[in-house]
C-alpha cells in the first residue's frame, strides 16, 4: 500500500522548486477578477494552448467559467506587491484598487507584466483541490525584463547564479 503523503510535506518539498509568478485575470459579472497563480504553463504550440490551475474555492475560477476566457499576466521582478495582493481572499474590487490595467481581448492586461496572454476557455479539468483551466491563446504581448519567481515561500527576482 502506498504511503500517504501529507499536504504540508508536499508543500515544503515543492517550495524548493522555483516557479514563475502570474496573475490570472478575467472580466466577471461584477468587473475585473484576478488571482495569483504559479501553476501555469504552455500546453501546446499547435494549437496554441495554455493551462492555469485555480483553487476550487476561487472566485476568479467562477468568473473565468462565466466569461469563457482568461488572461495570464507574467509578473516582473518589481511586482511582488501585486502577487501578494492577488493571492488574498479580499473582494475583487479591493484587489484592483489602484492597479493600472487595460481591457484587451476581453481580459485585464496588468501594466508592467512581462508577458500577457489572452485565452479563450477550452476546458476545465478536475485537479484535486484545484481546477485546471485550458485555453486557446488569442493574443499576446511580451517585453524584456527580469521575472518574479516564487522560491522557498518568498517572492524574489530571478537572478543568475542563485542556488
Amino acid at each position: 500500500m502506498p504511503t500517504q503523503i501529507e499536504p504540508a510535506a508536499l508543500r515544503t518539498a515543492m517550495s524548493r522548486f522555483p516557479t514563475g509568478v502570474t496573475v490570472v485575470t478575467t472580466i466577471g459579472p461584477a468587473g475585473p477578477a484576478g488571482a495569483t497563480a504559479n501553476a501555469v504553463a504552455s500546453l501546446s504550440l499547435e494549437p496554441p494552448l495554455m493551462l492555469a490551475c485555480l483553487d476550487l474555492g476561487s472566485r476568479t475560477l467562477v468568473a473565468v467559467e462565466h466569461a469563457r476566457g482568461f488572461g495570464i499576466n507574467v509578473l516582473a521582478a518589481d511586482q511582488a506587491e501585486l502577487a501578494r495582493r492577488f493571492s488574498t481572499k479580499d473582494p475583487h474590487p479591493e484587489k484592483w484598487d489602484g492597479v493600472a490595467w487595460e481591457e484587451r481581448a476581453g481580459t485585464p492586461k496588468i501594466e508592467g507584466a512581462l508577458i500577457w496572454l489572452a485565452c479563450e476557455l477550452r476546458d476545465v479539468h478536475d485537479g484535486g483541490d484545484h481546477s485546471i483551466a485550458t485555453g486557446r491563446v488569442l493574443d499576446l504581448e511580451q517585453s524584456d525584463g527580469v521575472p518574479l519567481i516564487f522560491h522557498h515561500g518568498e517572492y524574489r527576482p530571478l537572478s543568475a547564479g542563485e542556488g
